[in-house]
Order: structure tokens, then C-alpha cells, then sequence
């Protein structure tokens, strides 16, 4: 009998058990939700991986998980509807293209995160209420506070800004 062994470069190992985890934390969070009695959705759960996975992950697999998330929630539980899962991919891709340019031009990790994560929410709401409009999404144009949501955007840009401020000087 032969062992067939699929080898994996170390440095992709990381990556791999990182994305697990992901999956793993977006399956749970309905479940999370309902125990907790808190709205966990609120606080953004695919927005803190991705960005989480941008500070210790590839660009590439960071990516990857902008379409892994989404999608995969969809299959496993219907939710978000696939017309906003596509809209979430959407939103996350712009987020972390723009985090990359913008990073280059300004120089500054938490001005480029701030920026990237605001242009990114104005994306997803215009495009949001078309597809209200046109009734491929219902419900409500937002579903969290905007106060909330921009506590956890400087709090996302400071993790961001420091992380790699942290990494430059090392």
C-alpha cells in the first residue's frame, strides 16, 4: 500500500490553520449569538478576521478569504442571501485593495486602514440601496448603529496601524 503525502511548505501552515479557525469562528457566530443573547453579527465578525487575518497572514490568503467567507456562510447556512454575500466579498476585497494602495501612498497604517474601512462601508451602503431598490436584498439599509460602527472602525484602523507600525520597527 502506498502513503500518499501531500507536502506543505511551512510557511503556508500558518496560513492554513488561520483560515480553519476563520471558518470555524464565522460557522459558530450565529450559534454565538443566540447563547450570548448579544447580536455578535453587530460587531462585524468577517470585517475582524479579515483584518486579522491581513496582520498575520499572506496578502493572498487574506484574499482568499474576502470570497472563502461569505460563500462559505452561505453554503453552510443560507445566510447572508448569496446576492449579499456577494456584496460582502465585494466590500472586503475594496477594503483590503484600498488598505494595500493606500498604505503606499500615505504612508501611515492607520490612516490607510481608517480610509480604506470608510470607503469600503460607503461602497456596500450605495450599492446596499440599489439592490434595495431593485429588490434583490430586503430589509433595512443598516442593520448596526452608526456610532457602533465607527467605534469598531478606529478600533480596527488601531489595531492595524499598530500592528504594522510594531512589525516596521522589529
Amino acid at each position: 500500500m502506498k502513503t500518499v503525502a501531500f507536502p506543505i511548505e511551512k510557511k503556508n501552515i500558518k496560513d492554513i490553520l488561520f483560515d480553519l479557525a476563520a471558518l470555524a469562528f464565522i460557522t459558530l457566530t450565529p450559534a454565538l449569538s443566540h447563547i450570548s443573547t448579544v447580536p455578535v453579527y453587530l460587531l462585524e465578525p468577517m470585517r475582524i478576521v479579515l483584518l486579522l487575518s491581513l496582520v498575520h497572514t499572506s496578502k493572498r490568503n487574506t484574499y482568499l478569504l474576502t470570497i472563502a467567507l461569505p460563500l462559505f456562510s452561505f453554503l453552510i447556512s443560507s445566510h447572508p442571501s448569496f446576492f449579499k454575500a456577494t456584496l460582502i466579498s465585494s466590500e472586503l476585497a475594496l477594503n483590503i485593495f484600498l488598505f494595500f494602495y493606500l498604505s503606499k501612498i500615505l504612508n501611515n497604517y492607520f490612516g490607510a486602514a481608517l480610509v480604506s474601512i470608510i470607503a469600503s462601508k460607503i461602497f456596500y451602503y450605495v450599492v446596499k440601496f440599489g439592490m434595495l431598490q431593485t429588490g434583490l436584498l430586503g430589509g433595512e439599509l443598516t442593520a448596526s448603529p452608526i456610532w457602533l460602527q465607527v467605534i469598531l472602525s478606529l478600533v480596527f484602523a488601531g489595531y492595524v496601524g499598530w500592528f504594522f507600525k510594531k512589525k516596521i520597527q522589529l
